[in-house]
């Protein structure tokens, strides 16, 4: 019973992240119509601006640089790399966003060299629940996830600026007649999802004080499958896929038989979901127009 308890609060914990991490995939996918493969890597800039401002010994301060040097950073990289792509082909803009992720983690390794960093933003220590002692870290990693989720949801749902991204997901030229600044939108939703970069990667120096340069490689690849798993384009599906791919990574981690296949078991659930129901669980077709 303690086994499983502590499996699904670390599962849980680890699918919020992803699930932060694939909100900023599926928001961006479902405005602007593009995958955006340098996102993971927001997550990278997040933790190394961190560290820089731990210097302070003020983990607030540190934290508010980040999601700040977060949002700026993605904002820019939409404007440089991505603007001028409008209405070019997807396989040019997934090679230059691709090519941003790259340049992003040469620049860090550039800056910082390649051996690993240690972070320690702040000891929360443990509790024990049930008799099961818990990394209080955990407990506040699935706490503020669940409080941005629902924050982002409720602002999409009825908020102007949320009805308008909704707008531009469904139309972008009709949404456009209509008077919306499409641009303003997608650059809005580069800066969302940026800031959820930011977090995420405080949320994993929490889970383990270390960073390197290509930090947010594999979070970002699997906060992508979480996405297509729940449904690109759904922020419920991302959180759903999330969720999902967080708990059977721990539970496969606690196999021994299985542990060192993690990775193969999480990506072969994503192929089996997709021969099942292509659109992922909560995604939707979309009727092309001719």
């Amino acid at each position: 019973m303690e086994l499983i308890l502590s499996t699904l609060i670390n599962g849980l914990s680890l699918g919020g992240i992803y699930a932060m991490i694939a909100l900023g995939y599926t928001m961006v996918y479902g405005i602007a119509k593009m995958l955006n493969f340098a996102h993971g890597d927001i997550i990278m800039v997040g933790g190394y601006i961190i560290y820089i401002f731990m210097a302070t010994n003020n983990p607030l301060l540190a934290i508010a640089m980040a999601v700040i040097g977060c949002i700026i950073l993605g904002v820019v990289v939409e404007k440089v790399a991505y603007k001028p792509l409008r209405g070019a082909s997807p396989l040019a803009v997934l090679i230059t966003a691709i090519g941003v992720s790259y340049l992003l983690q040469s620049l860090a390794q550039i800056i910082f060299g390649s051996a690993n960093k240690m972070v320690t933003v702040y000891d929360f220590g443990s509790v024990e629940i049930f008799g099961v002692p818990m990394q209080v870290s955990s407990l506040v990693t699935l706490g503020v996830t669940v409080v941005v989720m629902v924050a982002l949801t409720l602002f999409i749902k009825y908020t102007r600026l949320g009805r308008a991204m909704i707008a531009v997901s469904e139309d972008k030229g009709a949404a456009q007649l209509m008077g919306i600044n499409v641009n303003g939108i997608i650059t809005i939703t580069f800066a969302i999802g940026s800031a959820l970069a930011a977090l995420a990667g405080l949320f994993y120096l929490l889970k383990a004080p270390s960073i390197s340069s290509t930090l947010g490689a594999m979070p970002g690849i699997k906060a992508f499958t979480a996405a297509v798993i729940g449904g690109i384009g759904s922020i419920p599906g991302a959180m759903l896929g999330g969720i999902l791919l967080g708990v059977v990574e721990c539970i496969s981690y606690k196999i021994t038989a299985i542990a060192p296949y993690t990775d193969a078991i999480e990506f072969s659930l994503l192929i089996i979901i997709l021969l099942v129901r292509p659109t992922g669980f909560l995604g939707k077709k979309r009727r092309e127009k001719v």
